[in-house]
């Protein structure tokens, strides 16, 4: 039996259930995520899009300009903009939910710090922690049944590689 992780916006309108753990959790540092959260970085867990299922309200796409030129779809409450999860790529099969949406939020560390190029300078980062002053390769640094989880996920959408 998978664990269930309760998650939602702000103001409550919006309630979803992550079904399992992430494949992977990244700690964003890059300035398109500094400006999107008003924050120093976005702390997103990687699901499978099928184990998140929204159990009330429904949450809107906000269309985002990326530096890569690839679509990035924010999906916010259309009440108080809390922002729950992201489609980069919209690849429809896998989804960025940002894990300070979830109840149990303090259950999952970040995997990896990615785009530390742009990490504000007063954020400490911890001893031992996976460092990229951009991006990594995932066949390096995902494990086995994650790499899985995620192959299984793009083959089940019929997705291109």
């Amino acid at each position: 039996m998978s664990e269930i992780f309760e998650g939602g916006c702000f103001c409550g309108k919006v309630r979803y259930r992550m079904h399992g753990r992430p494949m992977f959790i990244h700690c964003c540092h890059c300035t398109d995520c500094q400006q999107q959260t008003g924050g120093a970085f976005a702390i997103n867990a990687l699901i499978e899009t099928d184990r998140v299922e929204i159990v009330e309200g429904e949450p809107v796409a906000v269309v985002m300009n990326t530096d890569s030129g690839l679509p990035h779809d924010i999906y916010r409450c259309p009440e108080c903009q809390t922002a729950l999860w992201s489609d980069y790529g919209r690849r429809g099969w896998m989804l960025f939910v940002r894990v300070q949406t979830l109840e149990r939020r303090a259950e999952f560390s970040p995997d990896v710090h990615i785009f530390t190029r742009s990490k504000v300078a007063w954020v400490g980062l911890p001893e031992g922690a996976n460092v990229f002053e951009n991006y990594y390769s995932s066949k390096a640094m995902w494990p086995a049944e994650s790499v899985a989880r995620r192959e299984t996920a793009r083959i089940k959408a019929g997705a291109k590689r």
